[in-house]
């Protein structure tokens, strides 16, 4: 039988009662019943608490049957649910397995009788080997004119003729290599499948094997093994995985191509042949292009480095003369001085003439116009001093900049003349190019 349901124990509301006072004389209310007349629950509000709680516990054994009774029949229902799930996934599993083995059956047959001749296909396979090492060095050529000339100061650091021309002949040169490797798959692929057991049916043959023997381990499984785990993460579909339609095609293909390799070899051969012409003339008209847009970049540059020397000249000329003429506003501004002290001197004395004496007459006036005109005069010089020295330290700027701009033209010709068309004379013939 269930346990029975425990009750959790809680504290009852302490009910606050009245008790009526007894005057009579029969009365007890002197000391000794002090503290026993406190508030206390009566008999029946005892009895209700325990009729409440019985109440209470019958919905909750009533609840539990009917929880006792909902479980067993989920789980008998589970069970038979599982076994079958388990029964309908091992037949899938075994009728898989003929499928898997006629098609090894067909690959290995395959294998065992392809056949084709090689000699002339391997010739073709060395042309495309030697001329995809021959590639390497205008790779390696164009690659280190582009790092050279990242050393470039800015603003030479722009994407000019020359750089346009490089990356073209950059990415040229890496769509031949991987034209080339994939001309080379092709023929090294070629050349396996003209032998015994190629090696596209041999792959897929044994990956009929395995599967074959995953699958027939998978349908010996059952709950009384051992070697059973779980492994949640394998519940998923592979994004790569194929369907039964591609799986079949894929090896009905492999079967299709190796029937047809000999017409395919002659094919492939005459490919390998057009390409390699084709590959390198390609590569000899644009180091040609190369070459002649870094002759007109350094003909540009040459003439800039000859402009900006001639400005440079004009700015120092002119900082020269700037300086005298700032050294003779500060001569002026210092001349002023003695006439400025005069004539605030003859002021000054002049305020100490005794009572009327003390005149506003013409000399007065004439003395504070010269002050004024004087102080009117040193802060215009001083104004064009301020000016005068902005003017040159604006040329020195200028001149800095010229300095500057016309090391960046030198450092840029050194890079584009000394390092990247001086690599380029290594450039190899065509001759070594096409594969000889």
């Amino acid at each position: 039988m269930p346990a029975p349901q425990s009750v959790p124990v809680s504290k009852l509301p302490r009910k606050v009662c009245e008790v009526a006072l007894n005057t009579g004389p029969d009365s007890s209310s002197g000391l000794t019943t002090s503290g026993f007349r406190t508030a206390k629950y009566l008999t029946h509000e005892w009895h209700q608490s325990n009729s409440d709680l019985y109440n209470k516990a019958f919905p909750g054994c009533e609840r539990g049957e009917c929880s006792r009774a909902e479980s067993k029949e989920l789980s008998v229902h589970a069970a038979a649910a599982t076994q079958s799930a388990q029964q309908s996934s091992t037949a899938a599993l075994g009728r898989r397995l003929p499928d898997i083995h006629f098609w090894k059956s067909e690959l290995q047959r395959q294998i065992e009788d392809l056949d084709a001749e090689t000699g002339l296909l391997a010739a073709q396979k060395l042309r495309l080997e030697r001329a995809l090492d021959a590639t390497s060095v205008p790779y390696a050529i164009a690659t280190d004119n582009l790092q050279c000339r990242e050393r470039r100061q800015p603003p030479d650091l722009v994407n000019d003729e020359v750089e346009q021309e490089l990356l073209k002949e950059a990415e040229l040169i890496r769509n031949i290599q991987e034209l080339l490797k994939r001309t080379l798959s092709q023929a090294a692929n070629q050349m396996r499948l003209n032998r015994d057991h190629k090696e596209v049916c041999e792959m897929d043959w044994s990956d009929k094997v395995e599967t074959y023997n995953i699958d027939d381990k998978c349908e010996r499984y059952c709950n009384e093994n051992t070697n059973i785990q779980f492994h949640p993460s394998s519940v998923k579909y592979e994004e790569s995985a194929s369907t039964p339609e591609t799986w079949a095609k894929f090896t009905h293909d492999n079967i299709y191509r190796a029937e047809r390799e000999k017409l395919a070899s002659i094919n492939l051969r005459a490919l390998i042949d057009s390409i390699l012409h084709d590959v390198s003339e390609d590569l000899k008209r644009q180091c040609a292009a190369v070459d002649e847009a870094f002759v007109r970049r350094c003909e540009e540059l040459d003439d800039a480095i000859h402009n900006l020397e001639h400005h440079l000249k004009n700015v120092l000329r002119e900082i020269g003369d700037q300086e005298a003429n700032i050294a003779a506003l500060k001569k002026a501004i210092k001349d002023k001085e003695a006439p400025m002290k005069v004539a605030q001197t003859r002021l000054y004395d002049r305020s100490f003439r005794p009572n009327v004496e003390l005149c506003r007459d013409e000399a007065q006036f004439r003395l504070i116009s010269e002050v004024e005109e004087l102080t009117e005069t040193i802060e215009s010089l001083k104004q064009k001093l301020l000016e005068s020295e902005q003017s040159l330290k604006n040329l020195e700027d200028t001149r800095v900049d010229l300095e500057k701009e016309i090391a960046v033209k030198r450092n840029s010709i050194f890079i584009d003349r000394q390092k990247c068309m001086a690599h380029r004379v290594h450039y190899p013939v065509v001759v070594k190019l096409a594969g000889y």
